[in-house]
């Protein structure tokens, strides 16, 4: 199911960096060179069916290339 983030993402938090993401490969391939960070954060999400709610979210992100496969991991309350 897809979702968008309303407002702002807070808590966030370093999962892992560069050499440390399993997938670091694929996102070079796919996106190009960078510092690679999986990050986690909490956010207010609404989904397509129109539900919103508080959740946890987690992505991808380097400098100079943004954010990259974002995805709801747990959601918090709904």
């Amino acid at each position: 199911m897809t979702f968008e983030i309303i407002g702002e993402i807070t808590d966030i938090e370093a999962i892992a960096v560069s050499g440390s993401i399993k997938d670091i490969n694929r996102l070079k391939s796919h996106y190009g060179r960078g510092r690679w960070r999986n990050l986690k954060g909490k956010a207010k999400v609404r989904f397509t069916n129109g539900d919103i709610c508080k959740a946890e979210v987690h992505w991808y992100e380097a400098h100079g290339i943004g954010k990259r496969k974002m995805k709801v991991k747990y959601i918090i309350e709904g």
